[in-house]
């Protein structure tokens, strides 16, 4: 219920009439999803004002408190479940993801990259995708603010073919896609100017994907697809800089991941059937 009234107070809706009795959950892959089902009282803005939010929240924590009474009376609730208990924790969690979502940072130019990837990282586990990224020069160091949004199926894979021609697998575009936000980030600080998705894209593609792709070893070209590989080194990065207390760049880290992990990847079932093959082959002849 919290994740739907982040999401819908993010997108300007207010609800008025947040219940029990008006949210359908389901079951998804092991989870709760919840939907709203009745809009009778609900506003659409342009965005909320912290007041409707508030407001909002207030109305939901006293129908479920009062809703969780109901049952309580009714002897249809657990012993354990305490109704203005719950009340407060939704309140609680909500306050947290809405401050995860929209709270702003400053950063220090020799950590900027690293916190990027590391919010936008927490993010994602949160179910929320980056609609725009902003760095803003203040005295104490360059404040990072992000607009967030719901992607739809898919759309990940098919934005990163559409800005760079990269074919992915969803999860691996959507880590390519942050990589993309954070380095157009840093092009619009360094450069002190906006900076086009498009021209950052291109300019990502040539500056760090492209070279980063080149310097795989030859001989182990066939253990992953390119874009696992650099998905694999921004996890590899994202370790190395937690470990050094700074940004170590995706170069360092692409080369420390070249000579400690990619060797150890598994080689593909295809090239080792192939070499099997090859040499019963070549046992039977000289058999023969």
């Amino acid at each position: 219920m919290v994740e739907l009234l982040v999401r819908l107070h993010l997108s300007g809706f207010f609800w008025g009439d947040c219940s029990l009795s008006n949210t359908l959950f389901r079951y998804d892959a092991g989870t709760l999803g919840a939907y709203l089902v009745d809009a009778e009282t609900s506003e659409q803005h342009p965005a909320l004002t912290t007041g409707q939010r508030a407001w909002d929240i207030e109305l939901a924590t006293e129908r479920v408190c009062g809703e969780l009474f109901d049952l309580q009376a009714g002897g249809l609730l657990p012993a354990d479940v305490d109704p203005v208990g719950t009340g407060e924790e939704l309140q609680r969690r909500y306050e947290g993801l809405w401050d995860e979502l929209t709270r702003e940072e400053t950063l220090r130019p020799d950590e900027q990259r690293h916190r990027i990837a590391k919010r936008l990282r927490r993010l994602n586990d949160l179910g929320f995708d980056v609609d725009e990224l902003e760095l803003i020069s203040t005295p104490d160091g360059n404040k990072l603010r992000i607009r967030t949004k719901v992607a739809e199926a898919g759309q990940h894979r098919r934005q990163l073919f559409r800005q760079t021609g990269i074919t992915a697998e969803e999860n691996q575009a959507r880590r390519l896609l942050n990589d993309i936000a954070s380095f157009r980030g840093h092009l619009e600080h360094k450069d002190g100017k906006p900076v086009s998705e498009t021209v950052a894209a291109h300019r990502w593609l040539e500056d760090i994907y492209d070279p980063v792709a080149a310097s795989i070893p030859a001989s182990l070209r066939d253990r992953l697809a390119p874009p696992e590989v650099f998905h694999e080194i921004l996890e590899h990065r994202w370790y190395l800089s937690e470990q050094a207390g700074r940004d170590v760049g995706t170069t360092a880290a692409a080369r420390s991941y070249f000579d400690t992990v990619l060797p150890h990847a598994p080689q593909p079932l295809t090239t080792a059937t192939e070499s099997a093959t090859e040499s019963t082959l070549s046992t039977g002849a000289g058999t023969s």
